[in-house]
């Protein structure tokens, strides 16, 4: 078996100024004044980093960051839900994105989840507003709810998914297809093979410079896909 771990924004989705408006709501009611400066787009970042960066970057004194980070973290997801119904008009659906994840859904030896920098409520809003949540599994996922540290989130849901499916995961049969540096990044020092996808704000060049084993301009070419995730784990096992 191999384990196939998505990343969200701008792979699957795109939820357009929903995430930056949510940010600026959140910190407008724990810090009582607003935010003039946001956290950078696409970077792929956890959400509790990318809140101590919003929080450093608007002047809030560093003895108070952590605690606000906490409460900040733990409004997003209800903020977000508020949020649900303009997601999919203000947002979109990557090219080619339900129909990459039914094809790796239905391939009978690959186990299809989540690892991505949202926390795992704000990831279940959006792959529910999509329509995409019944297509991964995400009981044995990982969420920047798990562990702040992107790349640590591999082993976790390699972990959760050895107790799950009675089968060992590690580099030579885990996958993470994702579109940022951070992408790239937590496969190569968490544990998984790389598939890059350009359809962020990273270019293919930039992808695979980074240590991407292979970069898709997008996910519209299913067989494709599929062909390089059997590839990279007959390659590791050789």
């Amino acid at each position: 078996m191999i384990l196939v771990l998505w990343d969200i924004d701008r792979t699957l989705l795109y939820v357009g100024e929903t995430d930056r408006a949510v940010y600026r709501e959140v910190f407008r009611q724990v810090v009582g004044r607003d935010a003039t400066r946001l956290p950078e787009r696409g970077t792929g970042v956890t959400m509790p980093l990318a809140v101590r960066e919003l929080l450093s970057a608007n002047d809030v004194p560093a003895t108070e960051i952590q605690q606000l980070t906490q409460e900040i973290v733990d409004r997003l997801p209800g903020q977000l839900e508020l949020h649900r119904e303009e997601l999919c008009l203000t947002g979109q659906l990557m090219p080619g994105a339900t129909e990459a994840l039914a094809a790796v859904h239905q391939s009978g030896d690959l186990v299809p989840t989540i690892v991505t920098g949202n926390l795992r409520a704000s990831a279940e809003i959006k792959l529910s507003a999509f329509s995409l949540l019944n297509y991964v599994d995400v009981s044995v996922g990982a969420f920047a709810s798990d562990d702040p540290h992107r790349p640590a989130l591999v082993g976790i849901a390699q972990q959760r998914s050895t107790t799950a499916y009675g089968r060992t995961f590690g580099r030579e049969n885990t996958i993470i297809i994702g579109d940022s540096l951070q992408d790239v990044r937590t496969g190569r020092e968490g544990g998984a093979k790389v598939i890059g996808v350009a359809s962020g704000t990273t270019s293919a060049h930039d992808l695979a410079q980074a240590g991407a084993e292979y970069v898709l301009p997008d996910l519209t070419d299913v067989t494709e896909l599929l062909k390089v995730i059997y590839e990279l784990v007959v390659s590791a096992g050789r």
